[in-house]
């Protein structure tokens, strides 16, 4: 750490409510009996029996803190963020009370992320402990973690013997998956395997090379097919009867993710993986010995539909919607996964569109292609199916090819749109379907389209490319999406000008500005506040105009905050506060559509303050005054 970024955390450490108006000085002196570390993504930062003797305080990054038990298992009892500390189950020994069963337990804290640490020594807290602020500082965290500790404590008791309707979607594969995982070198040889297996009851083994890199799994099929029912008699090594063909999960991964893939590819051992690495395996006896709640049900219920039967399809995602809801997920973790059901929805309604042409004697695509959503799908946001919103790219034909692959991408196109209406969705009332010409087409096409839009900068066109720039991959080729992204990216950089007007578009359309009382701002018709427009599209236009003007595409609302916060563009408390705004209007959005849905009413997004508590008024004001704040920083940015 060089001496610009040692002032840089010696400052967010004099920001901090512990040290906080202290003079220099006074500071300084403290921070020689302090320790300030870095520490890489799973570096264990602190290792002890308690007592712990002092604070820890998280300055940068996040961290998990684990309890131990008597057989070496492990659980997360907390995740700590930036601003965060550990160590306050310690007051007691620190004001002189002898403590008693938590000597038993031992803590670990693991960086999950890249991080900053403080450690503050007891001498240090001693110090500060005579300042009233301090102490008021102190107990309210004491109370908050308190409060908490019960509200989990309670949770825990309510879900005791009975899993949460949602649970299945909820977990995660690292909750599920065996690790380490049992491994092999590929030089192995096989009778050393079978004894490997018998010794440790398993049933497969991962097979690795030199780097430790996977390069293959070994299950007792494998040893019976290819070793016992050949009556092989040599020295047979592990590469020479491992199945090298390798499906995969990741650790974050959800539940039903992993149940969607054991059923897609017909396997019973699922290596996880970080880069080209096994962390562990996740078997289907695992997964079956969990209560399931149906959720291999709506896997099966989409791969299975076909165009008869596509409308079911959306009940049963309607299903697991309302015990999301139910459940209390959060509204970013609730759309991560509703998305992944919708994507596969969408998926098996381009695919079964592909399968009709061929079966109605149109042959197969004649190039390779992509498709893509836009709108709320490609933002991520779709908790209901509404209207289309896609687009198909294709590759550049030879000339005198392009009048029959033309022909053929119109025929896909409007097959997809009636795959995808018969599954729920509505046509798009501005015709942005691949069905139209207009979102349809070659490479070489897309890049004349997006270049008209630039060079005639009207409001139509802007509201085109705000909705194109929402875009999100989901079908064919993924070279081909490699570029096509590649061209847009091109494209945008080039068109500064435009960019420039989509920005000039946020002046006009400022977020309005409040005074209390709240109603003041919505006078006659203005009783009312609608959360798209107000709130959801100000934010998303402003992410989208600052993506492209740092190179950035691609990508959902919070994957763009993310980008963004990387890039240096935005700061990470000015991200934290829009990440919180984002949550709230989505929250509000979806809580009052479902609503508006079971009781069988026209889904609005207007909101009439009348009917809504004081609490909620003020959390819609400060949204809304974050919304505003990112618009400011758009145009003063361009």
């Amino acid at each position: 750490m060089n001496v610009h970024e040692e002032k840089e955390r010696l400052k967010l450490v004099h920001n901090q409510p512990l040290f906080k108006g202290i003079p220099d000085e006074t500071f300084a002196l403290l921070m020689e009996d302090c320790r300030l570390k870095y520490y890489r993504k799973s570096e264990k930062i602190l290792h002890s029996t308690p007592p712990f003797e002092g604070l820890l305080l998280i300055l940068t990054g996040m961290a998990e803190v684990y309890v131990e038990d008597e057989n070496n298992n492990c659980e997360v009892l907390e995740v700590l963020q930036e601003g965060e500390f550990f160590g306050f189950y310690t007051l007691a020994h620190f004001l002189g009370e002898v403590e008693d069963s938590i000597d038993h337990h031992k803590f670990e804290i693991e960086a999950a992320e890249n991080s900053y640490c403080l450690h503050i020594p007891y001498s240090v807290v001693q110090v500060r402990w005579e300042d009233e602020f301090v102490r008021n500082f102190i107990l309210k965290k004491v109370a908050v973690r308190l409060r908490d500790t019960y509200s989990s404590l309670a949770e825990q008791l309510k879900f005791t013997g009975e899993w949460g309707e949602s649970e299945p979607f909820v977990r995660r594969v690292q909750d599920l998956m065996q690790s380490p995982a049992i491994t092999v070198n590929e030089e192995e040889t096989v009778q050393n395997i079978a004894e490997k297996m018998v010794d440790y009851s398993i049933s497969s083994v991962l097979v690795i090379d030199g780097n430790e890199h996977l390069t293959g799994i070994i299950t007792e099929k494998d040893i019976v097919q290819r070793v016992v029912a050949k009556a092989f008699s040599g020295s047979l090594k592990a590469k020479d009867i491992m199945t090298s063909r390798l499906y995969t999960v990741s650790r974050h991964d959800y539940y039903f993710e992993v149940l969607s893939a054991f059923y897609m590819n017909g396997v019973k051992h699922l290596p996880v993986v970080e880069g080209e690495k096994a962390v562990g395996i996740v078997t289907l006896s695992n997964l079956l010995t969990k209560r399931n709640r149906g959720s291999m049900g709506i896997i099966k219920t989409i791969e299975e539909s076909s165009f008869e039967n596509l409308p079911k399809v959306k009940y049963a995602i309607y299903d697991v919607l309302s015990n999301l809801i139910h459940d209390e997920i959060s509204t970013i973790q609730t759309l991560e996964m509703i998305t992944k059901l919708y994507d596969r929805l969408a998926r098996h309604c381009v695919k079964l569109a592909v399968d009709s042409l061929e079966r109605q004697g149109k042959g197969i695509p004649p190039v390779s292609f992509s498709w893509y959503q836009m709108g709320s799908s490609g933002r991520g946001e779709q908790f209901m199916l509404t209207d289309q919103d896609h687009f198909l790219v294709y590759a550049d034909p030879e000339k005198e090819n392009e009048a029959f692959v033309d022909k053929y991408f119109s025929l896909l196109g409007q097959e997809i749109v009636n795959h995808l209406q018969q599954a729920g969705y509505s046509l798009c009332k501005g015709r942005m379907m691949s069905s139209e010409e207009e979102w349809r087409g070659s490479v070489t096409k897309w890049q004349q389209r997006i270049r008209q839009w630039a060079l005639k900068p009207t409001d139509d066109h802007i509201l085109l490319g705000y909705n194109f720039l929402s875009f999100r991959f989901l079908y064919g080729d993924p070279s081909l999406d490699g570029l096509f992204t590649n061209m847009v990216q091109y494209q945008m950089k080039s068109s500064q000008t435009f960019v420039y007007y989509m920005a000039q578009q946020e002046r006009e359309k400022l977020v309005p500005q409040f005074e209390h009382p709240f109603q003041i701002l919505f006078k006659g018709k203005r009783q009312m506040i609608d959360i798209k427009k107000h709130a959801l599209f100000p934010l998303h236009h402003c992410l989208q105009v600052l993506g492209v003007h740092n190179g950035i595409i691609e990508g959902t609302p919070v994957l763009l905050l993310n980008e963004l916060v990387k890039r240096g563009a935005l700061s990470d408390g000015f991200a934290d506060d829009l990440r919180h705004a984002y949550e709230v209007a989505l929250r509000t959005r979806i809580q009052m559509s479902w609503k508006k849905h079971l009781r069988h009413e026209e889904i609005t997004t207007e909101i009439k303050f009348a009917l809504i508590r004081s609490w909620e008024k003020d959390e819609l004001i400060t949204m809304l005054k974050t919304v505003r704040s990112l618009q400011f920083h758009l145009l003063s940015k361009l």
